[in-house]
């Protein structure tokens, strides 16, 4: 089991991944989420939007899964989890920001962020 402290505060750069990139980044991440499972940020953000959407764990579960190419924002590089993935997703009628990483090698994918988005997202492929 890996424990992460994490400090978001440092992002070096964003970027924007051509449509295939972010394809094959959830291919990987997809694979990765099939074999180590994810592991969720315990954030008052996350966990209350969960409660107030009424979202289930299994729910959230196949929310990320579901998640398209379509749906991508940006890419942030940071120091701790190299890349992290930013996607938007509509649920019943509330826009979801979803941020999501690889992770370590050999080891669980990360969910850092799950909550409804603070300002509106500027989708790159829709």
């Amino acid at each position: 089991m890996h424990i992460y402290y994490v400090s978001l505060r440092k992002i070096a750069q964003k970027m924007i991944k051509t449509k295939q990139e972010v394809e094959q980044f959830l291919n990987q991440f997809n694979i990765k989420f099939d074999v180590w499972g994810i592991f969720y940020l315990n954030r008052d953000k996350n966990n209350e939007a969960l409660k107030a959407l009424g979202i289930t764990a299994k729910a959230r579960d196949e929310i990320v899964r579901q998640l398209k190419s379509d749906d991508y924002v940006e890419t942030l590089q940071a120091d701790f989890f190299n890349e992290m993935w930013v996607f938007g997703r509509d649920v019943d009628g509330s826009e979801l920001y979803i941020k999501i990483a690889l992770g370590q090698p050999n080891s669980n994918t990360i969910c850092i962020s799950f909550h409804v988005a603070e300002h509106p997202i500027k989708y790159v492929y829709k």
